[in-house]
């Protein structure tokens, strides 16, 4: 029995996958506005102006699909 290996069973190994909406592309870096209205610049592209994707460990990672949103309150 590894305690140390158990642990590490318990911490997540990535960063989480996060969606927001493109708000401006250039060459290499893309600006995202979060879903808590956050701005984050992310490497990559390919997502056009207005639409959603994923991004993840500061890079995109694709296109999202243009869902609704709820937010609720616990």
């Amino acid at each position: 029995m590894n305690l140390f290996k158990q642990f590490l069973e318990l911490v997540p190994g990535e960063a989480p996958l996060l969606v927001g909406t493109v708000t401006a592309v250039s060459a290499t870096k893309t600006t995202l506005q979060a879903l808590g209205g956050s701005v984050v610049v992310v490497r990559g592209g390919g997502v056009a102006i207005g639409q959603k994707a994923f991004y993840q460990a500061g890079a995109i990672v694709g296109p999202a699909p243009n869902l609704p949103t709820y937010e609720i309150e616990v």
